[in-house]
């Protein structure tokens, strides 16, 4: 896929790079909106992990094997780079609702497809839920960092920051806490999954979320 070129000769050494302020995601929405294929590409890239870890919850066990969490968000990327001209959105709040909706039809097409199941209103709308609960349980991992009022609002959505993080963790602390946390499977199914002992993977997670605040800490401006 090549979501976005630079035809409109600017360099992407020249175009400034997301931080961790809200600032600047809306300056990039609004610059991509504004046909800059840079700002667009950029989009694209940011979120990533973001929608790698949702497609990750979305996708049925049965599934798993048969489909990959990474090639659905390929697919969706695509979409959105087709279709950001209908984006009417200007926040990064606005942004997510938008792709995870994106992502949400993917994956009902993919259930679809797979268990040969005609398409189902219901079905559709299940998936739509599951997609957001996920994005729920990613701000509630990060619901008793000490950030005042002030500083959140001026801040990225800290979801994304958190499923870059995420990504930059091993794949078993990774699997754990996705396990844990977004699917909000008990010790015992989370044990089973990973081939691992309740208390193994008890210990497994204390250390992964250990992990991950200091990944989290590492990343403060």
């Amino acid at each position: 896929m090549e979501p976005a070129g630079n035809g409109d000769g600017l360099g992407r050494r020249e175009f400034p790079p997301l931080d961790h302020t809200a600032s600047s995601v809306a300056r990039c929405i609004r610059l991509a909106r504004e046909g800059q294929s840079a700002a667009l590409a950029q989009i694209l890239e940011a979120y990533r992990n973001y929608l790698r870890l949702i497609a990750a919850t979305g996708l049925e066990r049965q599934l798993r094997g048969k489909a990959d969490p990474s090639d659905v968000v390929q697919d969706a990327l695509v979409k959105v780079h087709e279709n950001f001209h209908q984006f009417r959105g200007a926040t990064e709040r606005e942004l997510l609702a938008w792709m995870r909706a994106i992502l949400a039809r993917l994956l009902t097409d993919l259930h679809r497809r797979f268990r040969g199941a005609e398409r189902q209103v219901g079905r559709e709308r299940s998936l739509e839920d599951v997609v957001d609960r996920s994005s729920l349980a990613l701000e509630g991992l990060l619901a008793n960092r000490q950030d005042s009022p002030s500083s959140r609002a001026n801040q990225r959505e800290q979801s994304v920051l958190l499923a870059d993080a995420l990504a930059r963790l091993g794949p078993d602390d990774r699997e754990v806490i996705t396990l844990r946390n977004l699917l909000e499977l008990e010790w015992e199914d989370v044990a089973r999954r990973m081939g691992r002992s309740a208390d193994a993977a008890r210990m497994l997670w204390t250390r992964a979320v250990r992990r991950l605040g200091d990944q989290l800490g590492e990343e403060e401006p």
